[in-house]
């Protein structure tokens, strides 16, 4: 199933999930209403939200929390961009400002802190505590991936299990976090809970290998951000690092020193690099490892149209040039 008839099979379920947004997202606060309207309605393709109602109907869902479920998915997801942005001190972001860029790192850092306290009433008020272990175990791994990631900056020595550590805690774990609700709103045993559970982490694992591969390889209107910003903060994604482990000399050397400085002035020449002994592809071939994993996950669903939509979802991870 394509990405446009996945959207088209939960259209009316997501324009939910939007009126919930616009409506917990209120505060007496106008700063914290501009602020925090401006990033989550900027265009983001909101995967994490959709996998939250796949997921819950896929396991034969038919009430009204998985939409209040695919809200708090989105608002902490929304919050560690919002931090996200300060950290790398980011300027772009699909295609338009960061909101740290218009409002300045100190509103951007507490806004998204109201949508991580947001996030935790809004699940109080569902009051099933599986769902609030869940999020709350999911939130301290990202806020560790986060940590793990700023350690690793600057640092050419990062292996590929640590890289991988790090995207599985940063990004993989909310994805696996919004499986994983689904399922248990939806009343799922404790095998399709696990199952739906690794199906999100390497989705998830599967989003953020691509991720990193487009940052060398696509342009700046498809990505929505500068091309070349990981380099430019030292972070040692997956082909840059395979360029160092297939590079000896002074290819190697210029490489580990782009790490290890930052900047963008060796651009030209490390995405050459990168070219040169595929990096590109090595980071896809692993991607799409990772998204086969995800749909050998699913083997237990009933089928039917939100089960394919699963499927697809795996296989937009993996196939998107954005």
């Amino acid at each position: 199933m394509e990405i446009t008839r996945i959207r088209e099979l939960i259209r009316e379920e997501m324009a939910a999930v939007d009126r919930c947004i616009g409506q917990r997202l209120q505060s007496d606060v106008v700063l914290i209403n501009q602020l925090a309207g401006y990033i989550v309605n900027s265009g983001g393709k909101r995967l994490r939200p959709a996998l939250v109602l796949l997921s819950s109907l896929a396991n034969g869902y038919s009430g009204e929390h998985h939409y209040e479920l695919a809200a708090i998915i989105e608002f902490i997801h929304t919050a560690t961009l919002l931090h996200d942005d300060v950290v790398d001190g980011s300027s772009l972001r699909r295609g338009r400002e960061t909101a740290n860029e218009i409002w300045g790192n100190e509103a951007s850092v507490l806004v998204g802190d109201f949508l991580y306290s947001r996030a935790f009433q809004m699940m109080v008020e569902i009051g099933q505590m599986p769902i609030m272990e869940i999020m709350a175990d999911a939130t301290n791994t990202i806020a560790e991936g986060e940590v793990m990631q700023l350690l690793n900056c600057h640092d050419p020595e990062v292996s590929e299990a640590r890289y991988l550590e790090t995207i599985r805690n940063k990004t993989a774990r909310l994805f696996e976090a919004a499986a994983e609700v689904g399922a248990v709103i939806a009343g799922a045993g404790g095998e399709m809970r696990r199952s739906m559970a690794a199906y999100g982490r390497h989705l998830g694992t599967a989003f953020q290998l691509v991720d990193d591969a487009l940052d060398y390889s696509a342009s700046s209107e498809e990505l929505g951000k500068n091309i070349g910003d990981d380099l430019a903060e030292g972070k040692p994604t997956l082909p840059l690092l395979h360029a160092l482990w297939h590079s000896e000399g002074e290819v190697a050397e210029r490489i580990r020193r782009a790490i290890e400085s930052g900047g963008l002035e060796d651009i030209s020449f490390i995405t050459g690099a990168i070219e040169s002994t595929g990096g590109i592809e090595y980071t896809l071939a692993l991607a799409r490892k990772e998204a086969s994993r995800a749909t050998g996950m699913l083997a237990a669903l009933p089928s039917g149209p939100y089960a394919d939509a699963l499927h697809g979802l795996a296989r937009f991870a993996v196939d998107r040039s954005s």
